[in-house]
């Protein structure tokens, strides 16, 4: 495993992490999830991203996860680098999301009573909130660093204008934002066409992105379909099968493009993700021990050359979000 900086901070992170989004939660398999974990660990991965909500239901992924760090990582606790986040819909009632100091400080404690933690390494906040100034949020944020509950702190999914202000409050208190989390994958490049990752990249602050698959668009696995048991095909997933149905086109002219740089399509996605200079590095989740030692492998696979690059830009070129 490689570890690149994130950003000019002291953190050095995986080129690849483990995300606990989907599949850690108490509908999923404990048992397997603990080898997951342990696997991972054996290979390098030293990064392992949660957020309050993850599950299902919301909170069991950071319970689950809380259990085996207690059982199987004690002794490990300074080699890792746990991460959470707050700002999505968690608790019934009007403290229960978005950016408000109130929501995000008593996320933050529950979150750490869930993962049996003093502290975690990066807490980020979540979502941008359209109702509440922004001096509140990155108080609240850096609240955490100067409690000693947070190292480091975060931002996830703020657009260029509302990212660039939230870094200068953040500074003005003496906290510095390492590290910003956006979804970026081939199908979903808007932080590339928006210029979130060249303004990252330029004010040396870290990128850690997540569903580099597209939550498994990106593999051999939808090529002819949804077949049964995958992500699109569980009634409480994100993913949807007309979001598959859209994208097969794309997919299946993909494929064909990491077949001739001879390389899986899966690898060729994370391999793309990682290739951009302001990329430190990129969530993967897995179901199996077998699938995460298959993105794993990916780091294995040729590099991507300009050649591979520009057959990309052409069959799934960076559009901006709607």
């Amino acid at each position: 495993m490689n570890y690149r900086r994130c950003g000019d901070s002291g953190l050095l992170l995986p080129e690849i992490s483990l995300g606990f989004w989907h599949n850690f939660g108490h509908h999923d398999d404990l048992p397997e999830a603990r080898q997951i974990m342990r696997r991972a660990f054996d290979r390098g991965v030293t990064h392992f991203d949660l957020a309050n909500n993850y599950g299902p239901p919301a909170g069991s992924a950071e319970e689950n996860v809380g259990r085996i760090l207690a059982e199987d990582f004690a002794c490990h606790r300074d080699e890792l680098i746990i991460t959470t986040k707050a700002g999505h819909d968690m608790w019934v009632g009007p403290y229960g999301e978005w950016g408000s100091r109130k929501h995000l400080l008593a996320s933050l404690d529950q979150s750490l009573k869930r993962l049996r933690l003093p502290y975690v390494d990066i807490f980020y906040s979540h979502r941008p909130d359209p109702d509440t100034r922004l001096e509140e949020t990155m108080s609240a944020l850096a609240t955490a660093v100067h409690s000693g509950k947070a190292l480091y702190v975060g931002l996830s999914k703020y657009p260029l204008k509302q990212l660039k202000k939230a870094v200068k409050i953040l500074a003005g208190m003496g906290v510095r934002c390492v590290v910003y989390q956006p979804p970026y994958s081939i199908l979903n490049r808007w932080p590339e066409a928006e210029g979130i990752l060249d303004y990252l990249h330029d004010e040396k602050i870290g990128s850690v992105v997540f569903s580099p698959l597209a939550q498994g668009m990106l593999t051999p696995k939808y090529l002819e379909g949804i077949p049964e048991g995958s992500r699109a095909a569980r009634p409480e997933g994100f993913l949807q099968e007309e979001q598959v149905a859209a994208q097969q086109k794309k997919l299946r002219k993909l494929s064909k493009l990491a077949a001739k740089a001879e390389m899986s399509i899966n690898h060729m996605a994370i391999n793309f993700t990682l290739a951009h200079k302001a990329v430190t590095s990129s969530i993967i989740g897995a179901r199996t021990v077998a699938q995460l030692d298959d993105s794993l492998d990916a780091l294995e696979a040729p590099k991507l050359n300009s050649a591979t690059l520009k057959a990309i830009d052409k069959i799934a070129p960076a559009l901006k979000s709607e």
